[in-house]
């Protein structure tokens, strides 16, 4: 008996979001298709507004291109503000890298 209260639950969900009158939508105008698409599941993803495989996997290959340019980039920043780090505190950086500490001759 809960069971079925969940379903009718769920089913009422369905409708008032407006899912079951989409996918209505989408069944119909595949039926109604006179050239019956060879993936089915392509003509439903496309009808509800999403990327046909083939565009899904140019997505993920422009998606990989633009993380790599973003690893590249970010590592380019992280230099050159490590760079500018030393240009301002250049006598703080000599006694990082000779592990000495600099004095001055005025001592």
């Amino acid at each position: 008996m809960a069971n079925e209260s969940k379903k009718e639950a769920f089913r009422k969900y369905l409708e008032s979001s407006g899912v079951l009158d989409a996918l209505t939508k989408v069944l119909v105008a595949l039926y109604e298709e006179n050239e019956k698409p060879s993936v089915a599941i392509e003509f439903i993803q496309h009808s509800l507004g999403g990327p046909t495989t083939s565009e899904y996997v140019k997505l993920q290959a422009e998606k990989a291109e633009l993380q790599s340019k973003y690893q590249g980039l970010l590592a380019s920043h992280e230099k050159t503000c490590s760079e500018l780090e030393k240009l301002r505190n250049p006598s703080t950086h000599r006694e990082q890298e000779n592990d000495e500490p600099i004095y001055s001759k005025e001592s």
